[in-house]
């Protein structure tokens, strides 16, 4: 049966304090946007969901159950409110509301949930999902009508391949519309029979114009993922976890691919992702580690605004 979402609760102003503690390093996030002379910061990998649900998710890392693999104490574990307002003090601009369904029957009322907080929260980028069910299609149609702007699916929490013949068509529908669609397809933090780089390859040879960003820069298998962004024109990557002293005890990127990734930057193809709140280290450690790679100030602006500036349009 499905779970009826929850009401969205009231988006945040600049009156809600900040909740203690705060790690120090965040303070400092303003400093770093303003000194490459953007307006802002532009995160497509953040997470906003149905309050029970959320509940649930932070459980399942509290008991770092399967798909965990290890102890993931969450950094930002607070209402949507005090969460959008730090944001918002961070200078993130614009950010995502990513749902995601483990089962059948709960899609349609996460993406009434996520398009509903996006419409009374300055900011969200209107956000939706789905997952291999029959209804999939007539209900990212009506996100689509609703103003979704990116979607997110999560094959490892899911459970399914993105082959599965009951996405074709919305797999066609999103790439006729030319909204783009985040997608966990690498094995990090725990693999599945459904994730990597060959099981993503596969649906893009059906899809070529899909609008797909992966998840993580595809982690572990970068280089395959890499090579994807590189033949498939819509195809792009997000810096979600990586290059943090917490993900790179795990699954460190090659440093031999750092030009690659530079010039994938640079053509618009990586984009700032964080896994806010989800994160167990403060927020600054995922810009601190984009900064040491030292990549060049061109890059770091393409990737914390101006790529996904021109994909959302943005002003």
């Amino acid at each position: 049966m499905t779970e009826p979402a929850p009401e969205p609760e009231p988006a945040a102003d600049a009156r809600v304090p900040e909740p203690e503690p705060a790690p120090a390093a965040d303070a400092r996030v303003p400093e770093f946007w303003r000194a490459l002379g953007l307006p802002g910061l532009a995160d497509v990998h953040v997470h906003f969901l149905p309050p029970r649900l959320l509940r649930r998710v932070w459980a399942y890392f509290d008991a770092a159950g399967p798909l965990v693999g290890t102890e993931w104490p969450i950094r930002y574990r607070w209402s949507d409110a005090e969460r959008v307002a730090y944001l918002h003090r961070l200078g993130v601009r614009a950010f995502s509301a990513l749902a995601y369904p483990h089962r059948p029957g709960m899609a349609a009322d996460l993406n009434r949930w996520t398009l509903e907080f996006a419409r009374s929260t300055p900011g969200c980028l209107p956000s939706a999902t789905f997952f291999p069910e029959p209804d999939a299609p007539a209900y990212v149609e009506a996100a689509l009508a609703g103003g979704a702007r990116l979607f997110k699916v999560h094959v490892q929490v899911g459970g399914f391949p993105p082959t599965d013949p009951a996405l074709d068509q919305v797999w066609g529908m999103l790439s006729d519309a030319g909204v783009p669609v985040v997608v966990h397809a690498g094995h990090a933090p725990v693999g599945t029979s459904h994730t990597g780089p060959e099981q993503f390859a596969a649906l893009l040879a059906r899809h070529p114009r899909l609008p797909a960003v992966v998840a993580h820069l595809g982690a572990p298998d970068y280089r395959a993922f890499l090579d994807l962004a590189e033949a498939y024109e819509r195809v792009r990557l997000d810096t979600t976890m990586a290059f943090t002293p917490f993900f790179d005890q795990f699954v460190p990127f090659p440093a031999d691919e750092l030009p690659r990734l530079r010039e994938l930057g640079l053509a618009g193809k990586v984009l700032l992702g964080s896994d806010f709140p989800n994160i167990p280290y403060p927020y600054a450690d995922q810009l601190t580690g984009l900064a040491r790679l030292d990549l060049g100030d061109d890059w770091l602006r393409a990737v914390c605004w101006g790529s996904a500036a021109t994909l959302f349009d943005l002003h």
